[in-house]
């Protein structure tokens, strides 16, 4: 995996840092992940699927960081990234980062990814798009050989436990790292680094 000399809060509000991660989505370390969400956009013409960051550690990754879904900042035609990262451009991402930082998660060891996996346009989730977005979790958890831990980041996440139990890896749950939670409960938003702690 090569090195992200763009890799710092924020980075992806550079058109630079975007087309450094895109020139790895072939590196044999995410290619049957970029593959995986190529059929996603072929199969859901009208969603925006991110793809997975390079520079985290894709298919050898053994810790899945499960969030809920995509926020705009992925989405290119909203002035996003085009990437499910911890480099984008928004106020989640960033404590995502500095979060894996304070708990000494390396990122080689990381993927992340939503329950929800697309963008159509709302933060908001139906009923239909939960009961998919988890059928759609198996496929993705069939490309993670090495995975030994899942996290889940939030409530929505929480609904893939049926989905994971049966599964050999720790489930590990987490609040998320919003800023509606900051603003809610900021006892329950500074302790995430130590559950994230839990994967290592």
């Amino acid at each position: 995996m090569q090195s992200d000399n763009f890799s710092r809060p924020r980075s992806l509000r550079s058109a630079d840092a975007i087309n450094a991660k895109n020139a790895l989505l072939n590196e044999p370390h995410v290619e049957q992940l970029t593959k995986y969400v190529e059929e996603l956009k072929i199969r859901h013409p009208g969603w925006e699927f991110p793809y997975f960051d390079p520079h985290d550690g894709g298919q050898d990754a053994d810790i899945l960081f499960l969030l809920e879904k995509p926020g705009p900042k992925t989405s290119p035609g909203r002035g996003g990234s085009g990437f499910i990262s911890r480099d984008n451009n928004d106020a989640t991402a960033e404590a995502i980062f500095n979060f894996m930082n304070v708990a000494g998660i390396p990122r080689k060891r990381t993927v992340l990814w939503n329950t929800i996996p697309g963008w159509n346009g709302t933060i908001k989730l139906t009923s239909a798009e939960k009961k998919e977005g988890l059928s759609e979790l198996v496929n993705l958890l069939a490309l993670l050989p090495n995975l030994s831990t899942i996290v889940l980041v939030g409530r929505k996440a929480e609904k893939a436990i049926p989905m994971i139990e049966m599964k050999p890896v720790k489930i590990i749950v987490s609040a998320h790292p919003s800023p509606k939670v900051r603003a809610i409960n900021r006892a329950v938003w500074d302790s995430i680094p130590g559950h994230w702690l839990e994967a290592l």
